[in-house]
């Protein structure tokens, strides 16, 4: 598909029980997709309008008569539509972490327990634009699953890495957001009446090395943290600090609600800058003895004296 030397790519000339006619796979990379997907990787585009555009133009095809503003949606409605099926797209088009650089990022960062970690995948050559007007480059990401308490996809967070994945790419902004995020999380576990919940993916991951039934809740910010949604059953929220103003606002907003909602909240603090600091530089036992006297005694032993059987 990028005039790369081989015969990997392969596309479907009638359905068949592994795909409809139409679609083409790249046997050597795992992408796959259909016409609009080439576009896409070709033409570095994210908004389906634009691909859909290119597409048209292509096929010399009219474009559609506009809807009447009586039956057209709001801007912002539209917007979001349309991010939150870019975010699909890019979720389809991304595989398995193990053994790619994401694999290599998070080992580097002493997060080396990945079971159950489906909501993180891998996409090789992510695209990514410093503005609007900047040029598009290609690099290796991690792309998160953002979903809502079904389990439905609503958007995606994308980190780009270095492609080594010893570290972050090194862009103006490694981090990005795509789709609706407000009150989803990116998600590891199944919640019922207990989850703990913090802002960075790392973060929350550090702690799965030592608590790894626990069930985690990545927002991505200060503000999606204070407007995580709860699930039905909750009766305890842990809310991972981070020590700084929007974080201090982001627990005082979600004590309120969680008081109001007749969940117990208890916060829990890192003994450095953040949980993933304190894994890296202190170890796992040293995190376990940081968070026994945080958790409730029940916790204690159905989540840390749990994992050391």
């Amino acid at each position: 598909m990028r005039n790369t030397p081989g015969r990997s790519l392969f596309v479907r000339l009638h359905d068949t029980a592994n795909g409809r006619a139409g679609k083409w796979t790249d046997a050597q990379s795992g992408e796959h997709g259909d016409l609009l997907d080439v576009i896409r990787e070709s033409l570095g585009l994210v908004d389906f309008r634009d691909v859909a555009d290119e597409a048209r133009a292509f096929l010399s095809l009219p474009h559609p008569d506009p809807v009447p503003p009586s039956q057209d949606r709001p801007a912002r409605e539209r917007a979001s539509a349309s991010s939150s099926e870019a975010a699909r797209r890019l979720w389809a088009m991304s595989g398995p972490i193990i053994g790619t650089s994401v694999d290599a990022y998070l080992r580097r960062r002493d997060i080396t327990l990945l079971h159950g970690t489906e909501a993180l995948r891998f996409h090789p050559r992510c695209f990514y634009r410093p503005d609007e007007d900047g040029l598009t480059e290609t690099w290796p990401a991690m792309i998160a699953a953002v979903t809502d308490l079904d389990g439905t996809l609503t958007g995606v967070h994308r980190t780009w890495l270095a492609a080594d994945g010893r570290g972050k790419a090194p862009v103006d902004h490694p981090r990005r957001a795509l789709g609706g995020l407000l009150g989803h999380a990116v998600r590891f576990g199944v919640a019922s009446d207990v989850l703990a919940a913090g802002e960075g993916i790392e973060t929350v991951l550090s702690l799965r090395q030592v608590l790894p039934d626990l069930p985690l809740a990545a927002c991505l910010s200060s503000a999606h943290l204070a407007a995580l949604i709860f699930p039905p059953l909750l009766r305890r929220l842990y809310v991972l600090r981070d020590d700084d103003p929007a974080g201090d606002q982001a627990l005082a907003t979600l004590h309120a609600r969680a008081g109001d909602a007749g969940i117990e909240l208890i916060g829990l603090s890192p003994r450095l800058g953040d949980f993933n600091d304190d894994l890296r530089a202190l170890g796992r036992g040293a995190l376990r003895a940081i968070l026994h006297p945080q958790l409730a005694p029940a916790d204690v032993a159905r989540f840390l004296e749990a994992a050391d059987t």
